[in-house]
């Protein structure tokens, strides 16, 4: 005759412990898991984005920009081809584009209209990891928009030169994703403060990317605009990430000074906004 043996009240006890413990430890990866599943809702864009744009900008600027500008561009006292001094930029650009999607509405979305961040803070997760996996799945997504950028990059440079230095222009890759996180993470910082949707991100849109992606040395050296127009590339992360892809790009030796410069510069904007968003999905989910 068998007899059914049921487990003590302590080791229940230590089972829900267990259990309990696991989304303390990795919350942060839970909360990645679903914004990148929620990419789903809308994958084939984020394909046809991360692809498309690349080969619409590129071929764009060699068959027709790059045609007519047959003189190369003095960057650094180095000459390149124009198509060249550009696609570094662009791969940038491609990294500042998804933050911008992915750091505003979603995290608007998590607060106001789906209200999926207050689920979250109602089980073991705790406020900061909601944070850490809104960056992270931003920062995924970023990654395959960027590599996709640098395998056209790549597969291009078979038939006209855009990666002058292979072995290194790969490090363009992390300098995107980089620049990516110095200007998306202080949006989801100001993003998460919003209350009301009022047109704030058109203005982000219009008033701070827009002047970024036209003043920060994408299309021309930043040497070559007004000096009351080169501070607009100074603060930008866009220009900071363009120079960093350019050195990686062109294997060019620069003093350690200048890529510690760009890359300390990237990591100050990703920390202040870092701790200024922490601070804001703490305040908020707590009310």
């Amino acid at each position: 005759m068998s007899t059914t043996t049921h487990p003590t009240l302590d080791e229940l006890r230590a089972e829900a412990m267990e259990w309990g413990s696991r989304p303390r430890r990795f919350g942060s990866w839970y909360v990645t898991e679903h914004m990148v599943r929620a990419m789903r809702a809308y994958g084939w864009t984020i394909i046809v984005g991360a692809l498309g744009q690349p080969i619409m900008y590129l071929l764009g600027l060699a068959v027709g920009l790059a045609a007519l500008i047959q003189v190369p561009v003095i960057d650094r006292g180095h000459e390149v081809d124009y198509l060249v001094f550009v696609a570094p930029a662009l791969l940038v650009t491609a990294a500042i584009a998804v933050a911008s999607e992915e750091m505003t509405y979603p995290v608007m979305a998590g607060f106001k209209w789906r209200r999926y961040f207050y689920g979250f803070n109602a089980s073991p997760l705790a406020s900061p990891q909601i944070a850490h996996g809104v960056i992270a799945g931003a920062a995924a997504r970023m990654f395959v928009a960027v590599g996709a950028y640098y395998l056209f990059l790549w597969i291009f440079d078979l038939f006209v030169e855009t990666v002058p230095s292979p072995a290194t222009g790969w490090l363009a890759i992390p300098a995107g994703v980089a620049a990516g996180l110095a200007f998306g993470v202080p949006l989801m910082a100001y993003a998460g403060s919003i209350e009301d949707d009022k047109g704030q991100f058109a203005l982000v849109q219009r008033f701070l990317f827009m002047p970024m992606f036209l003043f920060s040395g994408t299309f021309y050296p930043l040497d070559t605009l007004p000096v009351w127009l080169q501070w607009i590339g100074w603060i930008s992360p866009l220009w900071h990430g363009a120079e960093l892809g350019r050195i990686a790009t062109y294997g060019e030796a620069v003093g350690a000074g200048e890529v510690v410069f760009h890359v300390g510069y990237l990591v100050v904007l990703t920390v202040l906004g870092y701790l200024w968003g922490r601070r804001i999905f703490i305040e908020r989910l707590a009310k």
